[in-house]
C-alpha cells in the first residue's frame, strides 16, 4: 500500500507524524511526502522541517492519502495544485483520509459531500460549507473516507485504518509496539470535559 502525505507550509507536525508512525510499523506500507515541488516544508511552529521527496504530479495514484491540517490550512484552501491533486487522487484511492483541519481540504476538493465527517472541535461547523455532516467523534469512517478530529486523533485513525486493512491483530500489535496506552494527566482534552472557562481561553488562543 502506497501512502502519500501532502505537505504545505504551516502544517501541524503531529497531524503528519502520528499516522505516519502508526502505519510505518506495519508491513507492506510505504510513504511518500509530496508537495507542489520536492524540497523542505516547515511546520506551524517554524522549527520542524519535513522533506517532500516528490511533487503532486509524480504521485498521481497513491493507495492512501493522509491530509494533515494546521494553521496553514487557511492558505492551502486556495492552493489549486493541492486541491486538484486531492480530487484526482481520491478517484483512485483505496482510502482518502485527513487529520484535524485537513478535512476542510478534503471538503474543498469535493470529497465529503453528503458524508459524515469530523475535524478540530473549533472548526467543526465549517464542514457544512462543503456539504458534509459534522460529527463530534474521534474518528469517522464513511465508505473509503476517514476523518480524524484534532491533532492527536491522527494516531487513533491510523490504528483504525490498519485494522480495516490488515486486521485487528496487526493493529493491536502495532499499538503495543508503539506503546500507545494513553493516560492523560488531565480531563481537559475535549470540550465535553474541559471547564467552560478553559474552552473560552482555548478559543481565544486558536483565533489569535
Amino acid at each position: 500500500m502506497h501512502i502519500a502525505i501532502p505537505l504545505f507550509p504551516a502544517f501541524t507536525a503531529l497531524d503528519v507524524v502520528g499516522p505516519y508512525t502508526g502505519l510505518a510499523f506495519a508491513p507492506g506500507f510505504t510513504t511518500t511526502f509530496v508537495s507542489d515541488r520536492p524540497g523542505p516544508v516547515t511546520d506551524d511552529q517554524g522549527a520542524l522541517t519535513l522533506t517532500a521527496t516528490a511533487s503532486y504530479d509524480e504521485v498521481p495514484r497513491p493507495d492512501i492519502i493522509i491530509v494533515p491540517g494546521g494553521p496553514g490550512t487557511t492558505d492551502a484552501l486556495s492552493d489549486d495544485g493541492l486541491l486538484n491533486w486531492i480530487k484526482r487522487a481520491h478517484e483512485h484511492t483505496a482510502w482518502t483520509t485527513s487529520v484535524c483541519t485537513g478535512s476542510l481540504l478534503l471538503g474543498a476538493a469535493g470529497a465529503l459531500r453528503g458524508l459524515r465527517a469530523t475535524t478540530h472541535w473549533s472548526l467543526l461547523e465549517q464542514l457544512e460549507h462543503y456539504g458534509a455532516r459534522p460529527c463530534e467523534e474521534r474518528v469517522v469512517i464513511e465508505g473509503k473516507v476517514a476523518t480524524a478530529a484534532g491533532v492527536s486523533a491522527g494516531l487513533d485513525m491510523a490504528l483504525t485504518l490498519l485494522a480495516r486493512i490488515r486486521g485487528e491483530d496487526t493493529a493491536q500489535l502495532v499499538q503495543l509496539v508503539i506503546e500507545y496506552d494513553p493516560e492523560p494527566p488531565f480531563r481537559a482534552g475535549s470540550t465535553k470535559t474541559a471547564p467552560p472557562e478553559l474552552v473560552e481561553r482555548a478559543r481565544e488562543l486558536l483565533s489569535s
